[in-house]
């Protein structure tokens, strides 16, 4: 069993250099961390115009909490929501099946 997290955003379209600096940086730093210390198999984000989506995945629904709930991730959290998000949503879900293709 499996478990995904799907993040999807609008940007602040206010927001200023500095700020997407900032953003940048602490995303960069909160996926590290993820992997690092709450057992993220895979993460990958992307942004269109304002438009931002990111997937991780996940062993369990419990390293999503603790993930949810650490000190500096909820302090980016909150961050987002004043500067750089006009609005979020988060989906977390079970994945039942998986299929894969790669072409050699």
């Amino acid at each position: 069993m499996m478990f995904a997290v799907i993040f999807k955003a609008t940007m602040n379209p206010n927001i200023s250099a500095a700020e997407y600096d900032l953003y940048l940086t602490t995303a960069t730093k909160m996926r590290e961390l993820a992997f690092a210390e709450y057992g993220c198999i895979d993460f990958t984000a992307v942004t269109e115009g304002q438009e931002e989506i990111a997937i991780s995945y996940w062993h369990d629904e419990a390293a999503i909490k603790k993930w949810k709930s650490d000190t500096e991730h909820a302090l980016a959290q909150a961050h987002g929501q004043h500067h750089w998000y006009k609005a979020y949503t988060v989906e977390v879900v079970e994945i039942k099946r998986a299929y894969q293709f790669s072409a050699s």
